[in-house]
């Protein structure tokens, strides 16, 4: 017999990814339902764990004390704790219903609060740049692609490898595949969020790319993403998507290595964030003046192509 505070606390989970999972949410509803309760707690923690992390009301000290209260909170409601928070409830449920290591919930709040990590000593004193006021102070560089991938593996991968767990799956390079598309997931919302990321200091891209195009660090932070150079930075956001267009590849090599009833939601989830990054190459990568999104009816008619992909097992 079900217990009712799980079942009320898997719902206000559900509510969260409704609201918030503006792509995932859709690959949930192609789940059977202990499955999409389960991924749905998964995203209602991550999201609260982004929220503690991007507060922009609160010092950077502030947000590393209270993820890290909090973390300390959800690790005694692994070790048998009785919490009243609906999100842990549902977690702890779905994390022994699902068998789901605790080292990559542990990791998947490590990659939230990556972005708040100090600036390595060597470029953390100030540097003017042609008399602007950016400085790299409070700024993490990823020197290379190396770095960069293993910021979307913390980030992104590792949402990948829980999700797998949830999915079901017995061969293991399935777990190699789904780190690979975290990082198409990842590469995909940079390329997006470029200007948004610049306003808030944040350039992910490696600075081996930026120098292979002829930018630096500093051509994002002066301007704080207003008057970036769409014609400069056009040739380096296509060198990125085409990368990420090889990571992709391991999403759809991984659909078939997972438990039947989850492969449409998989399906659904690579198709979307692929088709997204494809709309911003169609758009001639013009991240700048609007944010490129998929409409909810594009994302309808994903959902309903993966559902009957579902039923006639071509997926």
């Amino acid at each position: 017999m079900s217990d009712p505070r799980v079942n009320l606390a898997y719902a206000v989970c559900r509510g969260i990814a409704r609201r918030e999972a503006t792509n995932f949410y859709y690959s949930f509803l192609a789940l059977p339902r202990a499955k999409r309760n389960a991924l749905s707690a998964v995203y209602a923690f991550m999201r609260h764990a982004d929220d503690l992390s991007d507060d922009q009301t609160r010092s950077v000290e502030e947000r590393r004390a209270r993820l890290s209260s909090w973390l300390a909170e959800w690790h005694r409601v692994q070790s048998g704790t009785v919490s009243d928070d609906p999100v842990f409830l549902a977690l702890s449920d779905a994390q022994k219903r699902f068998q789901i290591p605790p080292e990559l919930l542990d990791q998947l709040v490590q990659g939230t609060s990556m972005d708040l990590e100090a600036a390595p000593p060597e470029i953390a004193p100030d540097r003017q740049a042609g008399g602007g006021t950016a400085t790299l102070a409070s700024v993490r560089v990823h020197r290379t692609f190396a770095e960069l991938y293993r910021y979307c593996y913390l980030v992104a991968s590792v949402v990948g490898l829980v999700c797998i767990r949830i999915y079901g799956y017995e061969d293991r390079r399935a777990e190699d595949l789904a780190e690979r598309c975290g990082v198409a997931f990842q590469l995909t919302n940079i390329i997006r969020d470029v200007k948004e990321d610049a306003s808030l200091r944040r350039v992910y891209f490696p600075e081996e790319d930026l120098a292979k195009f002829g930018l630096s660090v500093e051509d994002f932070l002066n301007h704080g993403g207003k008057r970036l150079d769409l014609e400069r930075l056009r040739p380096l956001l296509a060198f990125e998507a085409e990368r990420a267009r090889e990571y992709y590849k391991s999403g759809f090599e991984l659909i078939p290595l997972i438990h039947r009833d989850s492969r449409a939601a998989l399906w659904v989830m690579v198709t979307i964030y692929s088709r997204l990054l494809e709309k911003i190459a169609k758009s001639n990568y013009d991240v700048l003046r609007r944010r490129v999104r998929l409409s909810a009816a594009e994302k309808f008619a994903i959902l309903g192509r993966g559902l009957v992909r579902s039923i006639l097992r071509t997926v």
